[in-house]
């Protein structure tokens, strides 16, 4: 998969920007923060979280990898998908986002468009001891390997919803991966 991408910045919209690499126009989907910062014409080096949809694949890009991985941190959260996540993103500054989420503040994630009151308190429920005191990630190494996990789960004819599902019941203390996986299966077995 990719994990980063460089090249010079040829096209900024309202929710997306064109990353010239190789003589491509990779179009990539981004934070509000992202686009402000990115300068046309200028040389870029991005993150990456590439999605592949059923009818398409898209890449959404950060300009590091703390932000990268906390938006891969919301998408493993059940029913918020990746323009969801953006939209979470675009409310507030990451340490101000990671802090709400940490302290349970529901009314602030309220505030993306597609968050309902039911959503921000899935995604505090799901993320808040994953997520350090001080607003830095913590579990960042267990977040990458679940959604390797997701992946094999959904290779063996799981649903994304059932292996998201699944993962996130895991107990926290499982550190490596093929305990995670078991942990996983275990619950996907006894339903």
């Amino acid at each position: 998969m990719l994990y980063t991408l460089a090249g010079i910045v040829a096209l900024k919209k309202d929710n997306f920007f064109v990353l010239e690499v190789g003589g491509f126009g990779i179009k990539v989907f981004a934070p509000l923060n992202v686009l402000r910062d990115l300068q046309m014409g200028k040389t870029t080096k991005i993150f990456t979280s590439f999605k592949v949809k059923e009818d398409a694949f898209e890449i959404y890009g950060f300009l590091n990898e703390e932000e990268m991985n906390f938006f891969e941190l919301l998408n493993s959260v059940n029913g918020v998908g990746p323009k969801t996540a953006l939209n979470i993103m675009n409310i507030d500054v990451f340490d101000r986002l990671v802090a709400a989420i940490s302290e349970g503040k529901v009314e602030l994630l309220t505030k993306a468009s597609g968050i309902g009151k039911k959503t921000a308190e899935r995604v505090i429920l799901e993320l808040r001891g994953k997520l350090g005191r001080e607003g830095t990630m913590e579990l960042v190494g267990i977040m990458e390997s679940d959604h390797d996990i997701v992946e094999a789960l959904v290779g063996l004819g799981y649903t994304k919803s059932q292996a998201k599902s699944a993962i996130s019941k895991v107990d926290e203390k499982l550190k490596k991966l093929e305990e995670r996986i078991k942990a996983a299966l275990k619950i996907l077995k006894n339903g």
